[in-house]
């Protein structure tokens, strides 16, 4: 049986050409808005609106596409927004039109989440799901480690010139939107007859939801609040006197560690289970947070960055597979896009607790509270879920 189709492909193509476009302008994006004037305090605030806004717009356009059996219409909508907004975020500099801009991109990506997130599950097998998400996070994760690539070559040759390497995004964001016209959707045999979804869908799938489901979601979204940004580990390492282009080297190493596991750990998900790969990637984080407590030499940071490129690559793209294969397929855009809704808003609480803890008690105590809150969810996961989940 062939395991990655032709939708596959293209759903994969179409996430790797549109990361390559935001993570483009990821590292500078801070940058840029305090060249216009913006102060932390509204870049975070900023931030963190658009970011709640992308979670919890999945839930509700995922039950829309499970109520109108319709996916492609709501992949195409997703990423063109998100396309679109990479031009108008520079087009003028008043704080309202770059939050609109912002906002934009990140409804594009509520919008367009659950409906990909179920055509990837339906071009699937209950056994070969755990191969198909990770092929497609392997190459979404290759555009995230390219994108800060061409950031950096550009800013090389043209340093503090911002505004045209959002122009420059423009195309890679345009080519995924083109690539999306090749999907063939598969025809549904029955029509919902469902009424429209209200904006609380999130609320109404947990109420309704299969127990398996929730047991495996608390584990999950337990963990999302112990899972702090990304930025936590890198400013450790600058708290440590890496200098900025060393700490950007190390985060695309880590994206490319990534990019090249996450197809093999879907497949030894697909044979080992998609549970036990899951704490296998829970284990690798913990590692790596205690490590982090401590000041090491540069090689056993090279160590951890590569371990937490495992743990990435065994938890992203699984944890939809997982969900996926433990919900009704009917709700499949539904159950992913409602877990997506509540992470969002315990990431959100994450990063602000982490915050706290790091300007209250140091870094140290965030990290090895972090990396020991997350063998407590191991522990749940093994005991508190189903064991065929």
């Amino acid at each position: 049986m062939k395991v990655i189709s032709k939708n596959v492909w293209i759903l994969s193509l179409v996430s790797l050409f549109t990361d390559i476009a935001s993570e483009m302008l990821y590292p500078i994006m801070p940058i840029y808005l305090k060249s216009i004037g913006f102060s932390i305090l509204i870049i975070g605030v900023l931030e963190g609106v658009a970011e709640a806004l992308a979670g919890l717009s999945k839930g509700y356009f995922g039950k829309l596409s499970d109520t109108s059996q319709k996916r492609l219409p709501f992949i195409q909508m997703g990423y063109g927004l998100s396309a679109l907004s990479k031009p108008l975020l520079v087009l003028f500099n008043a704080p309202l039109w770059v939050f609109f801009s912002r906002s934009i991109d990140r409804l594009g990506k509520g919008i367009r989440t659950g409906a990909r997130d179920a055509m990837l599950s339906d071009e699937a097998g209950p056994k070969t799901k755990g191969a198909v998400f990770g092929f497609h996070r392997s190459m979404d994760t290759l555009g995230a480690a390219i994108g800060p690539l061409i950031a950096l070559a550009y800013l090389y040759y043209h340093p503090a010139s911002y505004k045209p390497l959002f122009f420059i995004a423009f195309i890679p964001g345009v080519l995924a939107l083109l690539i999306t016209f090749f999907i063939k959707e598969k025809k549904k045999t029955t029509i919902s007859e469902q009424k429209r979804p209200g904006f609380l869908a999130i609320v109404n799938y947990w109420k309704e939801s299969p127990k398996a489901y929730k047991q495996v979601a608390i584990g999950l979204l337990a963990f999302a609040l112990i899972n702090s940004s990304d930025v936590f580990l890198l400013l450790q390492l600058k708290q440590f006197g890496w200098s900025d282009t060393h700490i950007i080297a190390l985060y695309i190493l880590y994206n490319f560690v990534y990019a090249l596991f996450a197809f093999p750990m879907g497949k030894l998900a697909d044979k080992l289970g998609l549970k036990p790969t899951f704490i296998l990637g829970l284990i690798l984080f913990s590692i790596v947070y205690l490590g982090f407590s401590f000041e090491l030499n540069t090689t056993v940071y090279l160590c951890l960055f590569v371990m937490y490129g495992l743990y990435a690559a065994a938890t992203e793209g699984i944890a939809k597979a997982w969900i996926s294969n433990i919900t009704d397929k009917k709700d499949t855009a539904t159950a992913i896009g409602t877990l997506a809704g509540f992470q969002s808003i315990c990431t959100l609480i994450a990063s602000s607790v982490g915050g706290f803890i790091w300007y209250q008690f140091g870094a140290n105590i965030l990290f090895t509270t972090a990396g020991i809150s997350t063998l407590v969810c191991i522990c749940y996961l093994i005991f508190g879920t189903e064991k065929n989940s």
